[in-house]
């Protein structure tokens, strides 16, 4: 049994990952804001011999500082830290992302002096250069919004400290990731609640390629690399690629309404990489370095 604590559990992913965490019978912690402890997943079927989740309310958990980390986790074997400001629409440019990046360096000052032996962060795809369509975790860096620019400093900054101070670190990057508990304004949320309802939507004309993956099974890998020991850079991707008329025309499929997909009725954004697709390789994720983004 692993003493982890965790942030964002109460999100998307977080949820997901507590699920495949308790499945494995893990001590855990929640950091979480005050508030929405009832978004953490209930277990299915609980152990009456486990020992219960500890819960730790705060109003901003990016606002506490190194100290109050150290005290909080102090410990501990692992933290696996999932918070991250990600409202649709807004978390791409929003310059919450620099408070993010601050907290964290909080947060990761304080595990060294806690003297926590790893960190587990969450980045995404969108650090990297992708014109060429496909990311490695040796892949160069490139981030296009500030969200993506945010994420990438901060697993760089991370990178250049902990191991230094002998804090073993993996930055686990996300891929492009559906399935339960998804925000409804995400696309494949929007897919289902509307076909189900009837109603046409509106999309463009999904000639993107993206590596999507069910949050589930993301977890499931997630938990395996943090488990794992393994250091530098991780890709939670499914190493295959799917268009976005595919993926919808499935999804469309279940309901028998494919005549609901209107595709084209929306332009495609011209920033957009008309192709996104993970690589997972052994001998990257062993790997300790970072890719540098080139002059």
């Amino acid at each position: 049994m692993t003493r982890i604590l965790l942030t964002g559990s109460t999100g998307f992913v977080g949820r997901a990952v507590t699920r495949q965490l308790r499945q494995g019978g893990h001590e855990l912690c929640h950091v979480i804001r005050q508030g929405s402890a009832e978004r953490i997943c209930t277990p299915e079927n609980p152990d009456p011999q486990a020992v219960p989740d500890h819960i730790i309310e705060v109003q901003d958990l990016f606002a506490q500082p190194a100290e109050w980390w150290a005290d909080t986790a102090r410990g501990y074997d692992m933290v696996l830290h999932m918070a991250w400001y990600a409202e649709p629409g807004k978390y791409q440019t929003s310059l919450r992302n620099l408070h993010c990046v601050a907290g964290t360096m909080a947060l990761a000052e304080g595990l060294q002096q806690a003297g926590v032996p790893r960190l587990v962060g969450l980045g995404t795809c969108l650090e990297y250069d992708l014109s060429g369509g496909l990311a490695a975790p040796d892949t160069r860096l490139d981030p296009k919004s500030p969200y993506a620019a945010a994420k990438a400093a901060c697993a760089t900054a991370l990178q250049a400290v902990l191991p230094a101070a002998g804090v073993s670190f993996l930055w686990a990057r996300l891929f492009y990731l559906h399935g339960a508990g998804e925000d409804p304004r995400r696309l494949v949320a929007s897919l289902h609640a509307n076909l189900a309802a009837g109603h046409p939507l509106e999309l463009s004309c999904g000639t993107q390629i993206r590596d999507f993956m069910d949050v589930d099974a993301a977890a499931a890998l997630l938990v395996q690399d943090a488990l794992s020991g393994r250091s530098g850079v991780s890709n939670i991707c499914s190493g295959s690629g799917t268009s976005v008329r595919s993926l919808a025309e499935s999804i469309a499929d279940q309901y028998g309404r494919r005549d609901l997909l209107v595709f084209g009725a929306r332009p495609t954004n011209p920033d957009d990489p008309p192709c996104v697709i993970g690589r997972r390789t052994a001998a990257a994720l062993r790997s300790s370095s970072f890719p540098t983004q080139t002059p």
